[in-house]
């Protein structure tokens, strides 16, 4: 009997050495009655599709040409405003594409698919399915981590104001024959940064001179700000008395540029 209690307990033994591994169970959210709504954003989330499975609905979804929709999952969000929405599954173990309609199954409708990111254009109350498939085919893999962002694109802001002026007053160097112009500038906005450019012309004896000179201004706070910009002529000095200068402001921002200009005849002065 204590032969037999021994026999007894080496066979369990060796049978838990030999069971099947545990596998994990495919994900909430594997198909579209499962399928995790998103209520508000920005939202994120981390799935191991490993054991997701595809069924006829993800074929019926797969309407932009995808090879496969292996381990596949679904999401859902109604769009709050007119807009724009982007979806990222870029940081994931695999190679995930993405699939996005509008409808349910038996009556979904296009509106956007891409590999690994995408973005598309929203409507105010109008529900959006994402599908998320594994685009590596057959390859003897099956997903793996889903990480997938998905937020809302914010617009870019206006781009920046720029107002300026120019003092009917300049200034000349009798040593190097350069002119100095000033006056303000005004920036409203958000702006990366601005350039003044100013050119004068001159009439000495029979002939024009004229040159170009610039600056870069980064005040863009709403507030007037004193601007100089020295200008070397390019073919000769320039003298004392009248002057005619066309300067032009520009500012650069995320938003776009704006410009303005002013045409002036100043007085040179030492």
């Amino acid at each position: 009997m204590k032969r037999l209690g021994i026999l007894t307990s080496l066979f369990m033994a060796g049978g838990l050495a030999f069971a099947s591994p545990v596998l994990a169970a495919a994900p909430g959210n594997d198909t579209y009655g499962g399928r995790t709504v998103i209520s508000s954003l920005p939202f994120y989330d981390s799935v191991d599709t490993t054991e997701a499975t595809t069924d006829s609905d993800d074929t019926e979804a797969s309407i932009c040409g995808a090879v496969t929709t292996d381990a596949s999952v679904w999401y859902e969000l109604t769009a709050t405003s007119d807009g724009q929405i982007e979806v990222n599954t870029k940081p994931s173990t695999y190679f995930a594409g993405l699939i996005v309609v509008t409808g349910s199954p038996g009556s979904f409708a296009p509106v956007a698919c891409d590999a690994s990111g995408v973005v598309f254009d929203t409507s105010a109350g109008v529900i959006y399915t994402i599908l998320v498939v594994d685009l590596q085919g057959d390859d003897g893999s099956n997903g793996g981590t889903l990480k997938i962002s998905v937020e809302e694109v914010l617009p870019p802001p206006p781009p920046p104001v720029v107002d300026l002026t120019v003092d009917p007053v300049g200034h000349f160097d009798a040593r190097t024959g350069s002119a100095t112009i000033t006056g303000g500038i005004t920036c409203t906005g958000i702006a990366d940064f601005g350039v003044i450019e100013v050119r004068v012309r001159q009439t000495v004896g029979r002939f024009v001179i004229s040159g170009l000179g610039s600056i870069e201004f980064f005040g863009c706070d709403g507030t007037a700000h004193p601007w100089s910009a020295e200008v070397v002529a390019d073919n000769g000095l320039f003298k004392g008395g009248r002057a005619a200068s066309t300067a032009s402001a520009f500012a650069f921002g995320p938003g776009g540029f704006d410009e303005d200009s002013e045409e002036l005849n100043v007085n040179l002065r030492r």
